[in-house]
């Protein structure tokens, strides 16, 4: 299982494809996925993945702590999710129309999220996210949008984390606050409230390069009064943590519903998928909206989302993933304390995020995820991770045996 190194080889199929795509892609990688941000030797493509494995294009197997960055919820090739999508693609996938598929999927969508009135779908995150302003200020016929210092909401230029090429005007009507903070809230909201289409709030901070942060009973009901108070909507952004903290939508168990929210990742294991479910208040909005994609209707991946979503409750497979992020987080706090090290482990334990001491550019944190790699374990060393339906109790213990031997790596290395 351990990889064989660590460092690209010359001849190695994945240095060979790096070469390769810096020629026609720019920079060689776009987007999240790009291992230029992570320490030298991680690989950037793998030839196949199964359960919670993964297989780079050199041979080396690894327990992947990453599922996709979240869209592997059930396991990589799940059967009866790969069986759903086969029985679809026979019959169709792309149509001229949608398939009946759809109005299942949707069906399904309003009985499971307590807030739902109807669902519309969509392909990704930054697509729900997207809609789910425009819906929000269709309905209200204000302009303005709360968020969250540093949240991430998406790819588009309202939203993107990135400066280039996007103008003011794009940003002109969003305004922010800090995350939890009532008073950050309260003072945003008297700042533009005449014109405050929308409230827009993660499932929890899931900053990345930062403690996690789960919301606080207070935050959470302080956003639904000020929605309500204003006539904005509350925007859950659940793209990330939907259906991984509770099939129901994540701030359930807070007692507070969202007007819309936005869903991505977790929802079809891994086939490309969003929705946005939403209030009756505004379902005359979404019906006046004009956003649609060429391959929205695409019918597999519904067919891969009815079957996760059904699968999910058969099995339980919230309890499965808290189980043995429990087991996880547990062993890794007696891991660090064996070996001298101060740990940060924040968030929900579905959702690891494993941060050092007084290690602002990462060092110790790189070395770790590094050495973790070297034996046969995929982490992040400043983004949350995620653990899925696939991981069993075995699995986490092969992880913490890795972990120990990296962890007492950093130790050495830092004393």
């Amino acid at each position: 299982m351990s990889p064989s190194g660590t460092t690209l080889l010359p001849n190695s199929r994945d240095k060979l494809l790096r070469d390769r795509a810096q020629r026609v892609i720019p920079g060689g990688m776009w987007g999240h996925m790009n291992v230029a941000r992570l320490p030298e030797g991680y690989p950037q493509y793998f030839e196949k993945a199964q359960g919670c494995r993964l297989w780079d294009v050199d041979g080396n197997e690894y327990v992947d702590l990453m599922c996709g960055y979240g869209p592997i919820v059930l396991g990589y090739g799940d059967p009866d999710v790969e069986e759903a999508v086969e029985r679809q693609r026979r019959k169709g996938e792309l149509m001229t129309g949608p398939a009946e598929i759809q109005v299942d999927l949707a069906e399904l969508l309003v009985d499971t999220v307590a807030h739902a009135d109807w669902a519309v779908l969509a392909k990704n995150g930054t697509d729900a996210m997207t809609a789910c302003v425009t819906i929000a200020r269709a309905e209200t016929r204000k302009r303005k949008v709360l968020v969250a210092k540093g949240a991430y909401h998406g790819a588009a230029p309202w939203c993107t984390p990135s400066v280039a090429g996007v103008t003011t005007e794009d940003r002109a009507h969003i305004a922010h606050f800090e995350y939890n903070d009532v008073a950050s809230l309260e003072e945003a909201v008297h700042a533009v409230r005449d014109d405050l289409a929308a409230i827009l709030v993660s499932a929890f901070r899931h900053d990345v390069r930062r403690p996690q942060e789960l919301p606080t009973p207070a935050f959470a009901a302080a956003v639904r009064r000020l929605a309500d108070q204003t006539g904005a909507a509350l925007i859950l952004d659940d793209v990330r943590a939907g259906f991984r903290l509770d099939i129901g939508g994540s701030w359930e168990p807070l007692g507070v519903k969202p007007d819309l929210a936005g869903w991505s990742k977790a929802i079809a294991n891994g086939h490309p998928l969003a929705a946005v479910t939403g209030t009756d208040r505004f379902r005359d909005a979404a019906q006046q909206v004009y956003v649609t994609g060429s391959f929205w209707c695409g019918a597999t991946p519904m067919a891969a989302a009815v079957a996760t979503i059904k699968k999910m409750k058969e099995i339980d497979a919230i309890a499965k993933m808290r189980t043995v992020g429990t087991r996880l987080r547990e062993g890794l706090d007696a891991q660090a304390k064996k070996h001298g090290l101060a740990i940060s482990q924040t968030g929900p334990v579905q959702m690891p995020q494993i941060l050092f001491a007084n290690d602002p550019d990462f060092v110790m944190g790189n070395r770790f995820v590094l050495a973790a790699l070297q034996r046969g374990v995929y982490m992040h060393p400043w983004h949350n991770m995620f653990l899925s339906a696939a991981h069993t109790e075995a699995d986490i213990d092969r992880v913490l045996q890795a972990t120990d031997g990296a962890l007492k790596a950093v130790a050495e290395q830092t004393s």
